[in-house]
């Protein structure tokens, strides 16, 4: 004799069938997903392969934007005219960065030249302008490009952290094969200088 309870789908004696794979498989709880694995697997997440590449392009480019503004010629303008000054540094310092940030290892020379100029560019200051030593030791202009009193702490701090960066760019980014090339970059101090020079107010 079957006997079926009301309410009841299942009968006496019948066993209803299992869902593919078992009979717990809609209780189970969803995958658990870490927040760092989310993180890590963002698309378009990128990693910026130079970091201190990178800042030194934003220090060449802070640095031109400091004495621009404060009524001082571009590097190169001497030679090739404010127009053409601006043109080149405007096509070179975006493209620099985007090299450092995304270009694998054939870049690391040509990057090793621009940090080399890079400290070259920031040492020729040095060189062109009366300094003194701080309370810590450190150099810091006392005059430079004509530039009112008030504004030589901010130019002094976009010295050091262009060269710092354009130093630990060449130390941790460039692979050690390729460091040696910085040291053309350096050779450009004496272009450098002689560029400052013809400019008026310095470099």
């Amino acid at each position: 004799m079957t006997l079926e309870m009301p309410g009841s789908r299942c009968r006496a004696g019948v066993v209803p069938p299992l869902p593919p794979g078992g009979g717990d498989n809609h209780l189970s709880p969803p995958p658990v997903v870490r927040h760092s694995e989310r993180m890590t697997e963002r698309p378009g997440a990128r990693r910026i392969r130079r970091p201190w590449a990178v800042i030194a392009g934003s220090g060449t480019a802070a640095h031109h934007i400091f004495e621009l503004s404060s009524g001082v010629g571009l590097v190169f303008q001497p030679e090739f005219g404010l127009r053409g000054a601006g043109a080149l540094w405007g096509a070179q310092i975006p493209l620099w960065m985007l090299v450092a940030a995304r270009g694998d290892e054939r870049w690391d020379k040509l990057l090793a030249v621009a940090s080399g100029t890079s400290m070259a560019g920031a040492v020729v200051h040095f060189l062109l302008w009366p300094w003194r030593r701080n309370r810590w030791g450190f150099p810091v202009l006392t005059e430079a490009e004509g530039l009112e009193a008030s504004r030589l702490p901010a130019y002094n701090a976009i010295l050091y952290i262009w060269g710092a960066a354009a130093a630990l760019s060449v130390l941790r980014d460039i692979s050690a094969t390729n460091k040696r090339w910085a040291l053309f970059g350096l050779a450009t101090l004496p272009l450098l200088r002689r560029s400052a020079q013809q400019t008026k107010g310095g470099c």
